[in-house]
């Protein structure tokens, strides 16, 4: 069934893609087997991460950049992060209704996923979902992330490329030396630039790398040109304005740019490198939680119950813990 669902999926079936992420999401015990079928094929995809705060124009960028792809002949994937409601646990999923356009082209797959209470602007199964759709014969993954904040970084961890969206009025000149997400990008777009106050945002984010925020590069150490060396990347600022596909060509080329950048100098295996380790570490620690649960005798709840009541502490239950696993 497995090798079935992957070969119509590189054929370019969309119901075979979508049962695979599917799969993938619901953590099926055939994962496994999927990872296998999918092989080397899985790795080939150049991934694009976009985010940005609420509001700023995401989907309509991811709209206006799958539309540039397609015209030079890429086959492009789309997966968009929902925020769930902590309440009720549901999500909108709306971030496809931004992107009919390419409702009805065989070269595009749209994925809408719920980010089901996990923090960082992505899902879980993000980066299994990355995999599925490489494997299925995507030239191009865009990753849209959630609305986020200062601190929500993970998807640098999963894209080649980080693109970080900013729109005029959201911030002042200290907001945007402030650490966390502005220091993930590798391209900085000012959207909404025909919007009061871009300029400003523009000079702002120009100011703050010179600095030497915004670093993004093989070494970040101290030296001369704002904290990088030779050779390190530079994240590119630029103005445009999605809702108007205006300086979209010139997203794709500073794109195309940062690939061959990635490729000249090693960073491209390094980061690959770095995001598989992740991603090992996290299924290896979910099957350490799923044996958590399996121990007979000196369980968790039963080493927990003996914690909250004073009789050991909770370093002591960790080791008893680990040994009854090993």
């Amino acid at each position: 069934m497995i090798e079935d669902l992957v070969q119509r999926a590189r054929a370019g079936d969309p119901r075979a893609v979508a049962r695979l992420i599917t799969l993938v999401e619901s953590g099926d015990p055939a994962l496994p087997q999927i990872a296998a079928a999918l092989g080397s094929d899985a790795v080939k995809a150049v991934v694009i991460g976009i985010t940005g705060s609420p509001g700023v124009g995401k989907s309509t960028t991811t709209n206006e950049l799958v539309r540039a792809f397609r015209k030079i002949g890429r086959r492009v994937g789309v997966l968009a992060v929902d925020p769930s409601s902590p309440f009720t646990g549901g999500a909108i999923l709306g971030d496809r209704v931004r992107m009919q356009d390419h409702a009805i082209d065989p070269g595009v797959y749209i994925r809408s996923m719920s980010s089901r209470g996990h923090l960082g602007g992505l899902a879980a199964a993000t980066p299994a979902a990355v995999r599925v759709l490489a494997g299925a014969g995507c030239d191009v993954v865009l990753v849209e992330t959630v609305g986020v904040g200062q601190a929500e970084v993970e998807i640098a961890s999963l894209a080649d490329t980080t693109l970080v969206l900013l729109a005029p009025g959201m911030g002042d000149a200290i907001q945007a030396v402030k650490a966390g997400i502005l220091e993930i990008a590798d391209i900085f777009v000012v959207n909404k630039a025909d919007r009061d106050g871009a300029d400003a945002t523009y000079r702002d984010i120009q100011g703050m790398i010179a600095l030497g925020g915004g670093i993004s590069g093989t070494a970040q150490e101290t030296g001369d040109n704002g904290g990088r060396l030779p050779g390190d990347w530079r994240p590119k600022v630029l103005k445009a304005s999605a809702a108007k596909a205006e300086g979209i060509d010139a997203i794709v080329e500073a794109l195309e740019e940062h690939r061959a950048w990635l490729e000249r100098t090693g960073e491209l295996t390094r980061r690959r490198r770095q995001r598989a380790a992740a991603e090992i570490e996290a299924l290896a620690l979910g099957e350490l939680r799923a044996k958590f649960a399996e121990l007979p005798g000196e369980g968790l709840q039963a080493l927990a119950a003996e914690v909250a009541d004073g009789r050991l502490d909770p370093y002591a239950a960790s080791t008893r813990l680990l040994d009854g696993i090993l």
